[in-house]
């Protein structure tokens, strides 16, 4: 344990909250800096239109309503927070989560399992590709329309696909990501992992969230840094500011212990 880093898990909360007691069972060293903050939509009637075309089952153009795709767990909690009073989710339409975490808050909000589409955690992959290979035999696209859960923006990549295959998108901005403001403990927080940056590691989840380092830590050299990404895209972000030692890791508590408690000292 001794010789393991202190991870700095960088989620929005309260995900970051989640993960920290979930390392610290473990056996892990890891305290909460979160590097995203969360905010409620510019504009909240596209939210309450979407849980009326999930509710009457089709679009403004009466397409059927064949799937809804979250793209975080954070698009989870903030579309179900404006759900209707004693609404229930309609088994019929298809509840679409990239990665494990975003499966789990839809279960949580009380998705039923057979709504439910995800890519398999054996296949080690999460993202829209790999949703997308479970998710195409479900539905018959051509003709269908599918609502995309998100902030202000986001890949486009699934919408791309769904689009070549006949369905018509609508994306549904559900909370806005923002730069943190840091409170006195994370600020101190942030200035030992400077002045010490070989007794930490963070853990990325996010590439937005890799960004808003020079922001949050002006002039900082990241190039002794530690860090673990949860995608190679989110690995590549880091590289691109200057951290040199960066591995790519499975989006689970239990894949980042295996991790660290695997590895050489000097990975």
């Amino acid at each position: 344990m001794a010789d393991l880093p202190h991870l700095l898990v960088t989620r929005p909360q309260p995900q970051a909250d989640d993960w920290v007691a979930r390392l610290q069972a473990l056996g892990l060293q890891a305290t909460a800096l979160p590097l995203l903050g969360i905010d409620g939509p510019a504009d909240p009637a596209p939210v309450q239109a979407a849980w009326q075309t999930i509710a009457v089952g089709q679009d403004a153009q009466q397409r059927p309503l064949a799937m809804v795709m979250f793209v975080s767990p954070s698009a989870v909690q903030r579309f179900f927070e404006a759900r209707p009073p004693g609404r229930p989710w309609p088994v019929q339409v298809l509840a679409a989560a990239p990665g494990l975490g975003t499966r789990q808050a839809l279960q949580q909000a009380g998705v039923p399992a057979a709504a439910l589409c995800s890519p398999p955690e054996a296949g080690g992959q999460f993202d829209s590709e790999a949703l997308w290979t479970v998710l195409q035999p479900r539905c018959a696209w051509p003709g269908a329309s599918a609502l995309v859960v998100r902030g202000e923006s986001g890949r486009d990549w699934l919408a791309d696909v769904l689009r070549q295959q006949g369905a018509q998108v609508h994306f549904v901005e559900a909370y806005r990501r923002t730069v943190p403001v840091l409170d006195g403990a994370a600020a101190a927080l942030l200035a030992r992992v400077r002045a010490a940056p070989q007794a930490f590691c963070w853990l990325f989840s996010s590439s937005e969230a890799v960004g808003h380092l020079p922001q949050l830590a002006p002039g900082a050299d990241w190039a002794q840094v530690r860090a673990l990404a949860t995608h190679p895209r989110i690995a590549d972000a880091a590289r691109r500011l200057g951290l040199l030692r960066v591995q790519t890791v499975a989006p689970t508590p239990e894949a980042v212990a295996e991790y660290l408690r695997g590895a050489p000292a000097s990975a």
